[in-house]
């Protein structure tokens, strides 16, 4: 298949700008990938959905206030966007600045915070910070949500919550794993009280995540990377979960990708590292059985690994019919429930 296939006319004034004053207020469109039935439901009937059998995998990545906005020590203005943290000092980033970082560059903060350019990764710079404190210290300091390029709006108060899973724990995500922000705590007392089983899986979210892919041709792309950790427990609640005849639903592009990158034996394994498994149609799956995930950006890796799930049409007449019914899109938007 070709980039192009993935491309579809979004109405702007349907990617959602703010969260609902509730995570459960959003909509949930189903769609059965066997079937291609599509219906039309509210997110709180996602209980309703699910069987006690099932597990529900879910990204437990945190979220670090990763753009930040210094200057040049000739005084231009530069915004930094960290990628990947390399340790407590170094870090990958996206600079830009009017002119292209050199090597050795100086870029100052407030609370005289500095950082060098040491180097370039790619189209990315690796910098470091010359201060005692870690860089998720300085971050945490200095530092803004990094909102999506697509939000037309300064980041705000609201967003250090609301651009959060509740289950947030590990730092290091540049961007949330959007499926699970749809869930509050009641909710997912609700599910227990189901007795359905959940568990964790983590996945550092990068940036790249909402870049389109460049090469018409799939197989030339060059996925960006991420970290992910699949523990023993996680890998124990699936194969349970199997042993029960129950579904393994993946909360998220992002718990899919770590579960997948950990299955390339053919079975799930505990394990981490970086992964840059890039799924596209013809992929076979190898743990999951479902999956909750929001709408995706066109001509993006995500839009292809959900149709490489569902089925390329399927999916497609999904987005046709969600446009029409004026569902909210990406990050702060509606939900899908993919399953047969």
């Amino acid at each position: 298949m070709k980039k192009s296939d993935f491309s579809y006319q979004l109405p702007e004034d349907l990617i959602a700008q703010k969260p609902l004053p509730e995570r459960i207020a959003s909509r949930l469109l189903t769609l059965n990938k066997t079937t291609g039935e599509i219906r039309d439901k509210q997110f709180s009937d996602f209980i309703n959905l699910i069987e006690p059998s099932d597990l529900l995998v879910f990204n437990d990545t945190k979220v670090i206030p990763a753009r930040l906005y210094g200057s040049k020590t000739t005084g231009g203005k530069v915004e930094v966007l960290i990628e990947r943290i390399l340790d407590d000092h170094h870090a990958v980033a996206h600079v830009k600045a009017s002119k292209s970082s050199k090597q050795g560059a100086v870029i100052k903060f407030d609370h005289e915070v500095n950082c060098i350019v040491k180097g370039r990764e790619d189209d990315l710079f690796v910098i470091e910070f010359d201060t005692g404190r870690s860089i998720l210290e300085i971050v945490n300091q200095i530092g803004h949500i990094p909102l999506p390029p697509y939000i037309d709006r300064e980041d705000d108060q609201d967003d250090v919550s609301r651009y959060q899973s509740i289950f947030a724990k590990h730092a290091g995500a540049v961007a949330a794993p959007t499926a699970s922000l749809h869930f509050d705590e009641n909710t997912i007392d609700k599910i227990k009280a189901k007795g359905v089983a959940t568990t964790f899986v983590t996945l550092h979210v990068g940036s790249g995540t909402f870049q389109p892919v460049r090469e018409e041709e799939l197989s030339n792309h060059r996925m960006h990377k991420e970290y992910y950790a699949v523990p023993e427990e996680t890998v124990d609640a699936v194969e349970k979960t199997r042993a029960a005849g129950g579904r393994v639903i993946a909360i998220g592009t992002t718990a899919v990708r770590a579960l997948e990158s950990a299955s390339k034996t053919g079975r799930l394994e505990p394990g981490m590292g970086d992964t840059d498994l890039f799924i596209t149609p013809g992929y076979q799956f190898k743990t999951i059985n479902a999956m909750l995930t929001n709408f995706h950006l066109p001509e993006s890796t995500l839009l292809m690994l959900v149709s490489a799930f569902a089925g390329y049409q399927p999916v497609m007449d999904a987005y046709s019919h969600a446009i029409e019914q004026r569902y909210r899109f990406f990050s702060y938007g509606d939900a899908m429930f993919l399953s047969d």
